[in-house]
């Protein structure tokens, strides 16, 4: 297994770039027709994943001891920007970031033994996760989701339900969150949650597709769990701790995703740009009138911003200072402003636009997720007001 980041210790501004070109060359090698096959068929795109895996990619925020390359969250916002950038938008980029931030807890607080068993078949690409955190009737309220695990002996059972879980149609491995007890017992409502990293064993669980808007090759699931058996060498950390090992995850997860909103969106404009420049209407190219001209140059300037304020909470992050305003910031700014751009492609293409042929119409049905999730607009300034601006909480 190649592992080329190694050399990238103590990161610049130029590495930065060596990082964005050196993921932009495997990238070439699936090109628009690749990824417009995969969103029509829905199969996965493996040999994508796998390039990236040999590339020593999947790895690039873990440990050096168990096969990763030890860099930040700074260089993956970078790795995942150039991704989306490229045109596999979050097809591509739902490829590999799970393995950047959804490992967080294992390498943060997992044991030793549980470190050398769970990463290096993640970091090669041998294996696939999951990551079951949301329900049904919780949403956001990570503090209200039923799933129990009881413990028996050396062993827990697990039953409730997940809802969103991204590629439990394949996955080996399942990152879960559930109560070991009840949320009225609890002194604070975010205790009496415990995360596992165990086996997903289809036995016991039963992961339903749900048939979305986009991103229709990577699979995203209902699950109904039943009395999973999970061993207690399967905890992470200890019991009744999970909701603040999940949180480790959480600023990772907005800054990545937000990295690949800046991605997707300037590749939109990128397309929008060069259709300005050579459609020809009324003899002279559309580029030329101020109505096309204009939105684009917004979202040009609505991204660059956007990407300061996620390299910002990336550099806070990887000093391991204080970021949850930044990241939520920057997950806020990348998601509008992606959101914007790639509208704004869909437009300068006129009809053209609305068909798949261009893409457009992809990136702006992909781009919906980084708007939506890991947390709503809504919540984000909700977070910002009270947090930042000390005013009173509104839920």
């Amino acid at each position: 297994m190649l592992r080329p980041l190694h050399r990238f210790a103590q990161m610049s501004a130029t590495a930065h770039d060596v990082i964005r070109e050196a993921v932009l060359k495997i990238c070439s090698r699936f090109d628009d027709g690749y990824w417009l096959d995969h969103d029509r068929s829905g199969e996965y795109p493996q040999a994508f994943k796998d390039a990236m895996a040999r590339g020593g990619w999947l790895g690039i925020a873990m440990p050096k001891a168990h096969g990763g390359s030890g860099l930040g969250i700074g260089e993956a916002a970078v790795m995942m920007r150039a991704v989306a950038e490229s045109g596999a938008g979050m097809s591509g980029a739902s490829c590999v970031h799970h393995y950047v931030w959804g490992l967080a807890p294992v390498a943060k607080f997992g044991t030793p033994e549980q470190q050398a068993r769970m990463l290096p078949p993640m970091i090669s690409g041998e294996h696939i996760m999951a990551f079951a955190v949301t329900e049904p009737d919780a949403g956001l309220d990570t503090t209200s989701i039923t799933t129990r695990a009881v413990r028996n002996g050396d062993r827990y059972l697990v039953s409730g339900r997940k809802v969103w879980t991204t590629l439990a149609q394949r996955a080996q491995r399942i990152m879960l969150l559930a109560r070991t007890t009840p949320r009225e017992q609890c002194l604070k409502p975010t205790d009496g949650l415990t995360l596992f990293f165990t086996t997903l064993d289809r036995a016991h669980i039963e992961a339903r597709v749900i048939d979305k808007m986009g991103r229709k090759c990577i699979d995203s699931n209902q699950l109904f769990i039943d009395e999973l058996e999970v061993p207690v060498d399967d905890r992470i950390g200890e019991e009744g701790k999970g909701f603040h090992y999940v949180l480790q995850g959480f600023n990772p997860e907005r800054i990545l995703i937000a990295a690949e909103a800046v991605g997707l969106g300037m590749a939109a404009l990128n397309r929008a740009a060069r259709y300005a420049r050579e459609r020809v209407v009324f003899g002279r190219p559309i580029g030329m009138n101020q109505a096309v001209q204009h939105p684009l140059a917004e979202s040009w300037m609505e991204l660059s911003a956007a990407d300061l304020m996620v390299m910002r909470a990336a550099e806070l992050y990887d000093r391991g200072e204080s970021c949850a305003a930044e990241a939520n910031a920057a997950k806020y700014l990348a998601g509008e402003a992606g959101f914007n751009a790639c509208t704004r492609a869909v437009m300068a293409h006129g009809g053209y636009g609305y068909a798949k042929e261009y893409h457009v119409e992809r990136y702006l049905r992909e781009v919906l997720i980084n708007r939506l999730a890991p947390v709503s607009p809504e919540l984000i300034k909700c977070f910002i007001a009270e947090k930042v601006l000390d005013l009173p909480k509104s839920y």
